[in-house]
């Protein structure tokens, strides 16, 4: 069988460090075991427009493995095209980039990495609430130019201790998030989901649910987004529900890009209703050189904290997400489709989580 793999290509980058498994120069070191179980592995980066490499080889793959850090976007022209396929693997977390409604359909099976690079992002969001609050950016620039002014920086630097900090969505990361907030002893640690933790849960990091999500977002300093996305978050961060959060507070976004609505973003940084945003997550990826992410800038100079996606993809979580990856194929390969239950998005024409999907 052909299996087709997407990933972004590290040039030279892949040949200083091999452990930079998520290239198409290292292929998640899936080549040599796919090959001496007698399959076809085709591996490109070429995913954009009908004369793609993704377009030409979904005609006929059987397995398509793509990631969220170079997406290949499954939709549902090419998921039509693709006569043969019947899983599509995301080496990694977060399967937005196919139309999973599609894949029901045509009763394609969706998996992905669950778990894989959980504590990656989450360590990632810490960082980003760090380098905002604490105006990280302007400092740094500040060496780089030759420059020394402690004021211009200052003023807008402030600590998270004694913050309201708020999760959207307490899932693996968001609770992960909550976890390692707990010893900068913020004033409060809220979170909005639509599943509440257990009480033991809840009081091993000491945080309160909060059930309307605009409740929440007035009350916090600081909010953080670890939700999917789909139909009920994809431009949930409007201008309308941006205006409802506290004045002066930052926004930080590693979980999708589409959840917010770039111009509204950029637009309350400029005007200094959000302090600051910052995260990885793009729409769409890679992110063009206009995007209005990339030069905003708060009154101060400051309150941008944006960097390419690259919080999940830590050359440990390339690791275990290559590991996921290969048992899912391996599954697969032998015909008993044993998929870890947390994996499986879709299954047999049926979603297999609450996290995608019409929520009833």
């Amino acid at each position: 069988m052909k299996v087709l793999l997407v990933l972004y290509s590290a040039g030279k980058h892949a040949e200083d460090e091999p452990r930079l498994l998520g290239s198409t120069e290292n292929e998640l070191g899936l080549r040599k075991w796919i090959e001496s179980q007698g399959h076809e592995l085709v591996t490109t980066s070429s995913k954009e427009g009908p004369d793609s490499d993704l377009d030409k080889h979904i005609v006929d793959a059987e397995v398509v493995i793509t990631t969220p850090f170079h997406p290949g976007y499954l939709t549902r022209e090419r998921l039509a095209k693709a006569k043969n396929l019947k899983l599509c693997v995301t080496a990694g977390v977060g399967s937005d980039h196919v139309d999973l409604n599609a894949a029901n359909e045509k009763n394609i099976t969706v998996c992905e990495v669950t778990g894989s690079n959980v504590v990656s992002v989450a360590e990632h969001v810490v960082m980003t609430m760090l380098v905002l609050v604490r105006n990280f950016v302007p400092a740094h620039e500040q060496i780089i130019n030759g420059d020394w002014d402690v004021a211009a920086v200052a003023k807008d630097s402030f600590d998270i201790e004694g913050k309201v900090v708020g999760t959207v969505g307490v899932g693996r990361i968001g609770y992960r998030v909550l976890q390692r907030l707990k010893p900068f002893n913020c004033k409060e640690l809220l979170y909005f989901d639509y599943q509440p933790l257990t009480p033991e849960a809840e009081k091993e990091v000491g945080c309160r649910r909060v059930e309307k999500l605009e409740d929440m977002l007035a009350q916090c300093d600081i909010v953080t987004i670890n939700a999917p996305l789909h139909e009920s978050t994809r431009g949930l961060f409007n201008k309308d529900l941006i205006a409802k959060m506290k004045k002066g507070s930052w926004l930080v976004n590693t979980a999708r890009g589409a959840i917010c609505v770039e111009k509204d973003v950029a637009a309350a940084v400029a005007s200094g209703h959000l302090r600051g945003y910052g995260g990885d997550v793009w729409f769409p990826q890679p992110a063009p050189a206009d995007h209005p992410w990339r030069g905003m800038r708060n009154n101060y100079g400051g309150g941008n904290a944006m960097v390419p996606h690259m919080s999940g993809t830590t050359l440990d979580a390339q690791a275990r997400y290559a590991l996921g990856t290969k048992n899912i194929l391996e599954s697969y390969f032998t015909g008993k489709f044993d998929y870890r239950p947390e994996d499986i998005i879709v299954k047999d024409g049926q979603y297999a989580t609450r996290a995608y999907g019409q929520r009833k």
